[in-house]
């Protein structure tokens, strides 16, 4: 196994990051941003285009959960609230439609020997950020639902520090669920 000073590197914010969410510490976002270049990197040089594009997109990402979280709409604190019926039917068609369009993409342009599981992720991980820029606690199911993949999609890649990463993710997810949870009254 070879690892690389940025995917260690990757590997140490990308625990911060996730910890500082499941707190609702806006401290999060830059930090998350750190570990999105990194990782930029660490996935461009495995193969796993669509993972590496999606860096790019989480720093953009975060930079608008960043404003979101100083700035809400409403007055006062942004507050968890639960995904509503329409809002799951919006994120399940548009999950559906960018996967396969991922999965198309990287299989006609790149030399990816993953594109439906690269396409499949990064579709769910974006779906994920958003509803965590917004503090939709279903966000974190998402967040499961795709770790579950990239566990051993790093594995085959032989990425097993970012494994190992997305297992810890795995851990802070349910952490930040129940976490979050108690944020909704009645819940």
């Amino acid at each position: 196994m070879h690892l690389s000073w940025i995917e260690v590197f990757g590997f140490a914010t990308g625990i911060v990051n996730v910890w500082l969410l499941a707190h609702q510490n806006i401290w999060n976002w830059p930090i998350g941003i750190a570990n999105n270049l990194a990782y930029t990197i660490v996935f461009a040089t495995a193969g796993l285009y669509g993972d590496a594009g999606l860096q790019i997109v989480y720093i953009v990402f975060s930079i608008y959960g960043w404003i979101r979280w100083l700035h809400p709409h409403k007055p006062g604190q942004l507050h968890v609230t639960e995904t509503t019926a329409r809002g799951w039917t919006f994120l399940i068609l548009m999950i559906t439609a960018g996967a396969v369009s991922c999965r198309w993409f990287l299989a006609r342009y790149t030399d990816s020997t993953v594109p439906a599981w690269d396409g499949l992720t990064t579709t769910l991980s974006l779906a994920a950020t958003y509803g965590q820029g917004r503090k939709l606690l279903e966000s974190w199911w998402i967040w499961i639902a795709a770790d579950l993949i990239y566990m051993p999609l790093y594995v085959y890649k032989n990425l097993l520090l970012t494994a190992g990463l997305y297992f810890i993710f795995m851990l802070l997810c349910v952490m930040g669920l129940r976490a979050w949870r108690r944020e909704i009254p009645n819940s």
